[in-house]
C-alpha cells in the first residue's frame, strides 16, 4: 500500500463537504477535484466558491489541486474520496443514486494498492453492501486482495466559520487494519483536532448517522414543547432560559428542521432498521413533528391574522429567509418551502426576501414571488424563518416598515424580543 506523502488524491463531488477538503489536501500533496457541474468547475478555476465555505485567498493558497468535470484526468490517482450528496426519494426512502454513480466511477479508474474513501452520509453496512460490489464489477478488482475501502463521515456545518474542517475530530475506518492505519494517517496530515480510529467501516457509518438523529431528536422535543407551551400561554423561549441555568439541560431550541444532514439521516437510519424487522418509534415520531412545523407556524399565524379580523385568503405575506439555516446559500431540504406550500392552498399571495439568495436557477413549481427589496407599508403579515444576522442588523424597526399597521410579525427564530413581536415559536 501506498505512503501518504506518496498519495496522488481523486476527490469525486466538489460542494460544501468535498471542496474544503480538496483545498486543505492539495495544500500538501497533490490532489485533483473532480465534479459533474461545469459551471461549478469554471467558478473555482477562477478562485470563487459560490457556496461561501472557502476564500479565494484559501483556494489560491492550495497550490496542488486541480478541479476539472473530465473524470479520465483523475486515472494518475491512487486515492479517492467520494463526497457526494446522500439525499431520500419523495417517499423518504434513501436514493443511492449519486452514491452508486460514484462508485461506479472509481471503479472504472481503480488500480491494483489504490484506497477508495467514502465520505457521504449512509445507513451502517452501506459501503460494504453497496459501494464494494460496485467497485469490484466494474474494475474486475477484488477488496482487500487488490484494492481497499475505507469511510470517514464528513462534518461539515455549513455557515459555520468558528467549526471548520481541521477543527473537528475525524472518525476514520478501513477495510484492513493497514488501510485503517493509512486513511487515519492520509486524515491525520490536514486535521489538527484528531483522529478516532473506528474498529470497522459500519461503526463508522452508525457513529455518523446518529450524530444527526440525536440533534433531529432533541429539536423535535423543544418543537414539541413550544406547541404544549404556546396552550399553556407560556412562551417557550423563557421557559428555555430558566431550564438552562441548571448545567446540564442541553441548549437546543425550536425551528425549522431542514437541510441535507438532520432533516435527512435518520431516514437512512429508520430504512436500515426496518429492513432488519424492526419498526423504530421514537426517530420517527420526532421526523413528523418536525415535519409539520411549517403547517403549525402558518396555522398560528392565521390565528393571530383571525383576532384582527384579517384573513391569510388573499392577504400579502413576506417571509424573511429562504435558505435551510442562517448565513448560508443552501436551499437543499428548506423546510420554509412548507410555510410557502402551507399559506398558498390559504390563498396568500407570499413574497420571499432572503440576501443570500440572489436568484432560483432551479424555482420549484410553486408561485411565490422572490423580491430583491421588501416593499415598503405593503404585508398583512411578515414570518422571520431564518435567522440571518442581516435581520437582526436590519433591526425590528425597519422590518415592520414593511408592513401594514396592523400587519402580524411571527418571529421563528426568536431573533427579536417578544414585545417586539406579536408571536415566537
Amino acid at each position: 500500500m501506498i505512503a501518504p506523502e506518496q498519495t496522488i488524491l481523486g476527490i469525486i463531488g466538489l460542494g460544501y463537504v468535498g471542496l474544503p477538503l480538496a483545498v486543505a489536501f492539495g495544500n500538501h500533496i497533490p490532489t485533483f477535484g473532480f465534479d459533474i457541474d461545469l459551471n461549478r468547475i469554471r467558478s473555482l478555476e477562477k478562485r470563487i466558491d459560490q457556496t461561501f465555505e472557502v476564500s479565494t485567498d484559501e483556494l489560491l493558497a492550495s497550490k496542488n489541486l486541480s478541479v476539472t468535470n473530465e473524470l479520465e484526468k483523475l486515472s494518475v490517482c491512487n486515492a479517492y474520496i467520494a463526497t457526494v450528496p446522500t439525499p431520500i426519494d419523495a417517499n423518504r426512502n434513501p436514493d443511492l443514486g449519486p452514491l452508486r454513480k460514484a462508485s461506479e466511477a472509481i471503479g472504472s479508474l481503480l488500480k491494483k494498492g489504490d484506497v477508495v474513501i467514502f465520505e457521504s452520509t449512509v445507513y451502517p453496512g452501506a459501503t460494504e453492501e453497496v459501494c464494494v460490489p460496485l467497485l469490484e464489477q466494474v474494475s474486475s478488482l477484488k477488496l482487500n486482495r487488490d484494492f481497499f475501502v475505507g469511510y470517514s463521515p464528513e462534518r461539515i456545518n455549513p455557515g459555520d466559520k468558528n467549526h471548520r474542517l481541521k477543527d473537528i475530530v475525524k472518525v476514520t475506518a478501513g477495510s484492513s487494519e493497514k488501510c485503517a492505519n493509512f486513511i487515519a494517517s492520509l486524515y491525520g496530515g490536514i486535521i489538527d483536532a484528531g483522529i478516532h480510529k473506528a474498529s470497522s467501516i459500519k461503526v463508522a457509518e452508525a457513529a455518523k448517522v446518529i450524530e444527526n438523529t440525536q440533534r433531529d431528536l432533541n429539536i423535535a422535543l423543544m418543537n414539541e414543547l413550544a406547541i404544549i407551551f404556546k396552550r399553556m400561554n407560556l412562551d417557550t423561549n423563557e421557559v428555555l432560559e430558566a431550564a438552562g441555568t441548571k448545567w446540564n439541560f442541553l441548549p437546543f431550541r425550536p425551528g425549522l428542521v431542514g437541510g441535507h444532514c438532520i432533516g435527512v439521516d435518520p431516514y437512512y437510519l429508520t430504512h436500515k432498521a426496518e429492513a432488519l424487522g424492526y419498526h423504530p418509534e421514537v426517530i420517527l415520531a420526532g421526523r413528523r413533528i418536525n415535519d409539520r412545523m411549517g403547517e403549525y407556524i402558518v396555522g398560528q399565524i392565521a390565528k393571530l391574522m383571525n383576532g384582527r379580523k384579517k384573513f391569510l385568503s388573499g392577504s400579502k405575506t413576506l417571509i424573511l429567509g429562504l435558505t435551510f439555516k442562517e448565513d448560508c446559500p443552501d436551499l437543499r431540504n428548506s423546510r420554509v418551502f412548507d410555510i410557502i406550500d402551507e399559506l398558498l392552498t390559504y390563498g396568500a399571495a407570499v413574497s420571499v426576501y432572503d440576501p443570500w439568495v440572489a436568484e432560483l436557477s432551479n424555482k420549484p413549481s410553486r408561485n411565490f414571488e422572490l423580491v430583491s427589496e421588501p416593499a415598503q407599508g405593503k404585508y398583512d403579515a411578515i414570518i422571520l424563518a431564518v435567522g440571518h444576522k442581516a435581520f437582526k442588523s436590519i433591526g425590528i424597526d425597519a422590518l415592520k416598515g414593511f408592513g401594514q399597521s396592523d400587519c402580524v410579525i411571527y418571529d421563528v427564530k426568536s431573533l427579536f424580543e417578544k414585545e417586539d413581536v406579536d408571536e415566537r415559536l
